[in-house]
């Protein structure tokens, strides 16, 4: 299977605790090319667009607040199964629930705090990726 891009974000939980450099340090240990990297700060319409696909959820406005109460960093990832492999790297969403050693394991919070987000497929890792990165700023 050929490399595959998906995005990574590390939320605001983790940037506040300057764990930006684990985390990346994470994720090339597990053999992800960083192509885009950013860090920034959400504005909570930027949130709110992000997470459009969860408008109707009854965590949407919580999310949507966590997410632009701080800086987050956005990454662009490359590897061969890049999506899946994330997803596993990450753990699972509720860090009780995580596997040792994971990503959210190791520095999620909460199940609202926990860390980092992956896109889920390769639709999403597009639209996620378009959302952050034109692709000349992904090398």
């Amino acid at each position: 299977m050929p490399a595959e891009r998906t995005l990574a974000m590390i939320k605001p939980d983790a940037t506040s605790r300057n764990l930006i450099g684990k985390i990346i340090a994470h994720y090339e240990a597990e053999g992800f090319e960083v192509v885009g990297l950013k860090r920034l700060r959400l504005t909570l319409d930027d949130a709110r667009a992000f997470y459009a696909v969860h408008a109707e959820r009854p965590f949407y406005d919580s999310l949507t607040e966590f997410m632009s109460s701080g800086p987050i960093c956005a990454l662009v990832l490359q590897r061969d199964n890049a999506i899946v492999h994330l997803r596993e790297v990450m753990g699972a969403t509720n860090p009780e629930e995580a596997a040792e050693g994971t990503i959210r394991a190791l520095y999620a919070r909460s199940l609202e705090a926990n860390s980092v987000h992956g896109s889920d497929a390769p639709e999403t890792a597009v639209t996620e990726i378009n959302f952050f990165f034109s692709e000349e700023e992904l090398l």
